[in-house]
């Protein structure tokens, strides 16, 4: 590990807190959203000083910060980040970024609204830096009170307190057997270590990793990491609260949501590499189930004819894809579901502020009440099919290199779930294209339509750095992909034990 010199994560999570009490202690709400607004900026900046600091060569954690916080039980306030979690950073930034902006205009309670962002922010940054698992505990409940109270207060259907609560317990739900799986890591460190249970518990993740685990114990380790994780990615069949969200949530929320898949980052940070032998066994499972999510996400989302469930359900169905490919245990399937959920961050959530732009306007984002909004919206049209085709992998955009990578990873190990992948991508196309049809092309279906005006300034100042984004990754992929390069390396080497696997990666580029 590399010691920071400067401690950079400390400050990444504590900015959004101090933003936080700033908004509490003023008063004039104008001034509290440029207020926010400069956080949120100076924090994205500062995300991208660690992207720059950090070198992508050197495989072990890196900018890593470590201060005792509960002695009694070895509890540290452990940070660092590698090749996996560094480009999380200043994606979380840019998000929370862009979710300000689209809600700059909302007249209720915006202190409040922006001081639980930059909570919600700051938690998030927590969880993709921490490396004690108490602490990454912490930070992974904590996101819990921002999102239901950002949904029930500021949700835009009748029954966003409901979806709110449904939220919050399916979360709760899902961090039991994560805390179980976390005590029965500590205890076993304690034992192997020879000591009274209790005197001498770990919960480092670089300790964890070299404590062995019996086989036994992984196999229960694994499947309740996977069980939690799973609820909050969401695999069927615990995918029921996100379509509720994206329909119930206002759309800066449902944008967050979408584009922060936390529950894939647990099972690669976590859940794999802690219990391996159990992970490489227990591979087809995982597969499977990303697979069922897959299609069965697919299917569902060709029948909406609402733009705000159709991207839900179409991003249940593309991280099943990427479940798969993590599930492949190969050097294509890792990085491309690592450049996948990188996508999400800019596509699903891009998506959905398009959407929440035409609710704004029409109070409705069903089918129904579209139709020839390109005649009328050619600039948001634009915006909408650029981030649509690199959402169901068209040449060119961010989208295809990660799905390439992940269906020739999926092929490799698993022919049965690669061709699925296929089947997949061709259900994404014919679901996205066909509403595009039926909602922007055409001639202009209702009186109301013709009067809609296209996207303002700030509503193009929003899109224009995804788009950029999207196009740069699709064209010049390998400057992300080296960035997790090492730490993949390092990461299916211990789950597969294989000394020449560097040789062979080098090969396989």
């Amino acid at each position: 590990m590399t010691d920071a010199d400067f401690p950079l994560l400390s400050v990444l999570i504590a900015l959004p807190l101090m933003g936080m009490l700033v908004l509490a202690a003023c008063q004039h709400p104008r001034l509290a959203k440029t207020l926010a607004l400069a956080f949120a900026l100076t924090e994205l900046l500062l995300a991208i000083v660690a992207v720059w600091v950090f070198n992508p060569d050197n495989e072990a954690f890196q900018l890593v910060e470590s201060h005792v916080w509960i002695p009694s039980l070895n509890i540290q306030f452990l940070l660092g980040i590698d090749g996996i979690s560094v480009l999380f950073l200043p994606m979380t930034a840019l998000l929370t970024l862009l979710a300000m902006g689209a809600s700059w205009h909302n007249a209720q309670l915006p202190r409040l609204q922006w001081a639980l962002l930059l909570l919600l922010e700051s938690m998030t940054m927590g969880v993709f830096s921490a490396l004690d698992l108490v602490l990454f505990f912490l930070f992974w409940e904590l996101t819990l009170p921002p999102i239901f109270f950002l949904m029930g207060l500021w949700g835009i259907g009748s029954l966003r307190r409901s979806a709110a609560t449904k939220y919050t317990l399916f979360m709760l739900f899902g961090g039991a057997p994560l805390l179980l799986g976390i005590v029965l890591l500590a205890v076993n460190h304690a034992s192997s270590v020879g000591v009274v249970i209790g005197s001498n518990l770990s919960f480092s993740l670089p300790v964890l990793l070299e404590t062995a685990l019996p086989d036994t114990l992984q196999t229960a380790v694994f499947l309740l990491l996977l069980l939690g994780f799973a609820v909050k990615i969401p695999l069927a069949p615990f995918h029921t609260w996100l379509p509720s969200a994206a329909m119930e949530a206002p759309s800066f929320l449902a944008a967050l949501l979408m584009g922060l898949k936390l529950g894939v980052y647990g099972i690669i940070r976590f859940a794999m590499p802690l219990a391996p032998s159990a992970a490489v066994e227990y591979s087809w499972l995982l597969g499977i189930f990303g697979a069922i999510t897959l299609i069965y996400a697919a299917l569902i989302a060709l029948r909406q004819t609402n733009l705000r469930s159709l991207l839900a359900y179409s991003s249940i169905s593309h991280v099943g894809l990427v479940v798969v490919g993590v599930s492949s245990l190969n050097m294509q399937g890792l990085q491309g579901a690592l450049l996948q959920l990188l996508n999400f961050s800019v596509l699903a959530a891009s998506l959905m502020l398009i959407a929440g732009f035409l609710h704004h306007r029409l109070g409705s984002t069903e089918q129904v009440h579209l139709g020839g909004l390109a005649k009328v919206m050619p600039k948001l049209t634009c915006c909408y099919f650029l981030l649509a085709v690199a959402s169901i992998g068209m040449p060119g955009t961010s989208g295809f290199p990660a799905e390439l990578l992940m269906l020739v990873g999926a092929l490799q190990a698993h022919p049965s779930l690669g061709i699925m992948g296929l089947v997949a991508a061709v259900l994404a196309a014919a679901s996205f294209l066909s509403f595009t049809r039926r909602a922007f092309l055409g001639p202009v279906s209702l009186p109301r339509i013709a009067q809609l005006y296209d996207l303002v300034w700030r509503e193009k100042l929003l899109l224009v750095t995804p788009m950029l984004l999207v196009l740069a990754i699709g064209f010049f992929p390998n400057t992300a992909l080296h960035v997790s390069q090492k730490s993949i390396v390092v990461w299916l080497t211990r789950l597969l034990a294989q000394p020449k696997l560097e040789g062979e990666v080098a090969d396989s580029r």
